[in-house]
This record gives structure tokens, C-alpha cells and sequence, in this order.
């Protein structure tokens, strides 16, 4: 079939809206016509170069939809089904599938890689074959993925609203809950409020932390980032220390996540000062993919037994958290709404990274 999708041609280039030609699933795959799609920051890393990729591509890994067409072999879900898409797909056999870690899933090793998880690619344009970011492509009205990455959800849930799930939500309420395990009376300093840390924020809030600090240099994510649970914001990293050094009597916080739009090696220290003892510094953003040094006390990580840990999709199980977190919306306890700052078509999808690059947002949203 024809569809209409955004593809990066080459590293530093713009989106390019093309006439595209989509093959039908494979055995283990479904064709999905998507509602939405999130404007995130890992497809800007595209762009960069930070997460590197083969041309062309198919942006995309944040959305949600309907199912038209089921490949061979398909029982998990049927034609006309509502689902989200995963940006990892979880195999459920995997070691790490079968300890809970369906966010390590072996599958998704190749996920940036462009063609599907056979090598083979679904997407044609100009001649070439061109990929699909993290196995999805949802930067198109139309894309075939894995059954692996879709997770079926309730008739009737805004699918635009469900398409956040796919990726920021997640990944920023885990990165609070699951990897940071903040708990109740706990101390939380979320840096740089996206699409993921805004999250980071309401997770840390349903948690339960007597105190949230959200840091952004940009008055607009502060001023955000206390509407959607935050206690306390500041504009820097020092200048939160003295606020949190101030709230909890000198014992800092109990955990501080990383989510601006890129992590640098010398953000870790500034961060690990954030946390006291037993603190947990968790590092959500994705760095450069060249940098292999970063600054920190080895004396704060053994006398303090400070940690750093990393987060992937927030530590999270797709099939369960992905329902779970759309029946909070459903309950009053998680918001979606004030999260998608403006709704742009595809073809303005140059502009809605713009608005991100500028501070201008805290998710941009693709309707179809």
C-alpha cells in the first residue's frame, strides 16, 4: 500500500514528508494505522548523530492506533483492536523477559538499526529500502511492526492521549518508581522537564515524596513541572542543591534523575552532590554515543554508598504498565492532558522539533 511518512535522509538533514510504499506484515507482524504519534527527543538524537543509524529512516516510537491487518501467525490481537506501541518489543522467552526485564529484551538489540527483526525491511521510498526507528516508524499514518511491540488496550481510551504512553510516560514515571524506587516521604530532584522528566515529576508525586525539585533552565517547564506534581523548582542544579540542602536539614535527596534532552559526562557529579546517603543518581537521557568519561567522587560512592543506576523505558514491563498507567489517567491520579503542549500535522513536523530545540515544549503531538 501507499502511506505518508516523515524520513531523515542523512545525518544534520530535515524531515522530508514522502509518498511511501508499505508491504504487508510477516508472520509475527500487524499493520497499524496510527491516530498519533509523539514528537520525543531520542528522534532528535537521530538528526544528531547521537544515536547512530542507517539511512534513510522513518522517524517515530511514541504511538498509538488501530489494527488493520494481522500477518501470519498473529493471535495476540485482531483487526480493529486499539493498541500502543512500545518502542522495545519484549519476546517473553528472553532470559530477561523471564526475570521481569522485558526492557532488556533480547529483541530489542537491533531496534535502532532500521529493518525488522527477520532483516528485512517493510518500508520503500526513491528506491531504497529505509528503516523504522526502534522497529515502528511512527512518523507515518500507516506502518507494520512487530506483534512483540504492540500492547492492546481499552476500547474507547483517547488513542492520542494513549500514544504518550508509548515512550515519555513510561519512561519518566519508571525512572521514579521502578528504578529510582522512590517511596513514600522520600526526597525527588528531577533535572530537565521533557516529555520524560515532566513524568519523572508526576512519578515521584504518586510515589508519595514529601518534596519533588524539578530543574529546567526554561521558566515555562518550571512553571509545568508544578502543575503536574512538582513541590519546589530551580533553574540550575546549584541552585537546587541549596534548596534541597535547606528542605531536608542537610540530608539532600533521596534520589535524583537525569532527564534533559542529552546527558553529559560532567552532569553526573553536580548530580550525585544532589543525593545523601544511600542516594540513588538514576541517568535516563541518552548521552553521546563517543563519550566514555564522566566526572564523580569515587569517595561519595563508597563512604555514602551513593549508586548510579541507568534506565531504559524506566525499568518498566510494557503489557503491564502500559494499561495500568492508562486506568491512573482513567482514576484522576496521572495527567496526559496538560502534557501535549500543541498538536501539529506531519507536515509541520520540522516546526514541532523546532519548538522542542527551544524550550517551547513539553511534548509535541503528530494527529493524523
Amino acid at each position: 500500500m501507499q502511506t505518508t511518512a516523515a524520513v531523515l535522509w542523512e545525518l544534520g538533514g530535515k524531515w522530508e514528508i514522502e509518498e511511501v510504499e508499505l508491504d504487508p506484515p510477516n508472520a509475527g507482524e500487524v499493520l497499524v494505522e496510527l491516530t498519533a504519534s509523539g514528537l520525543c527527543h531520542s528522534d532528535e538524537h537521530l538528526v544528531t548523530g547521537d544515536i547512530p543509524i542507517g539511512f534513510p529512516m522513518i522517524g517515530g516510537h511514541e504511538g498509538a492506533g488501530r489494527v488493520v491487518e494481522v500477518g501470519p501467525g498473529v493471535t495476540e490481537v485482531g483487526v480493529g483492536d486499539p493498541v500502543v506501541m512500545t518502542f522495545l518489543p519484549s519476546c517473553g522467552r528472553c532470559s530477561y523477559c523471564v526475570r521481569g526485564y522485558t526492557s532488556l529484551c533480547n529483541d530489542g538489540a537491533g531496534a535502532t538499526l532500521g529493518p525488522q527483526l527477520d532483516g528485512t525491511y517493510r518500508f520503500h521510498a526513491r528506491g531504497e529500502d529505509v528503516g523504522q526507528m526502534c522497529l515502528l516508524g511512527t512518523f507515518a499514518k500507516h506502518t507494520v511492526v512487530p506483534v512483540k511491540s504492540v500492547v492492546q488496550i481499552d476500547e474507547g481510551f483517547p488513542l492520542h492521549l494513549a500514544a504518550l504512553v508509548g515512550c515519555g510516560v513510561t519512561t519518566g514515571f519508571g525512572s521514579a518508581v521502578r528504578t529510582a524506587d522512590l517511596r513514600a516521604g522520600d526526597t525527588a530532584v528531577v533535572i530537565g522537564i521533557g516529555g520524560v522528566g515532566a513524568n519523572a515529576v508526576q512519578g515521584a508525586k504518586v510515589a508519595g515524596c514529601r518534596y519533588v525539585v524539578a530543574v529546567d533552565p526554561f521558566e515555562f517547564k518550571r512553571e509545568k513541572a508544578l502543575e503536574l506534581g512538582a513541590t519546589h523548582v530551580a533553574a540550575s542544579m546549584d541552585e537546587a542543591w541549596d534548596l534541597v540542602s535547606g528542605l531536608t536539614r542537610g540530608q539532600l535527596a533521596d534520589a535524583a534523575i537525569l532527564t534533559p534532552g542529552v546527558v553529559e559526562g560532567e552532569h553526573l557529579q553536580p548530580a550525585l552532590q544532589l543525593v545523601g546517603k544511600r542516594g540513588r543518581v538514576v541517568v535516563t537521557a541518552l548521552g553521546h554515543p563517543d563519550q566514555d568519561t564522566a566526572a564523580l567522587s569515587l569517595m561519595d560512592l563508597t563512604l555514602y554508598e551513593k549508586q548510579v543506576r541507568g534506565a531504559l523505558f524506566g525499568s518498566s514491563n510494557g503489557q503491564h504498565d502500559v494499561p495500568r498507567l492508562l486506568e491512573m489517567y482513567n482514576l484522576g491520579l496521572l495527567k496526559l492532558d496538560e502534557l501535549i503542549t500543541r498538536e501539529y500535522s506531519l507536515e509541520e513536523i520540522n516546526v514541532g522539533y523546532q519548538d522542542m530545540r527551544e524550550g517551547r515544549n513539553i511534548r509535541g503531538l503528530i494527529r493524523y
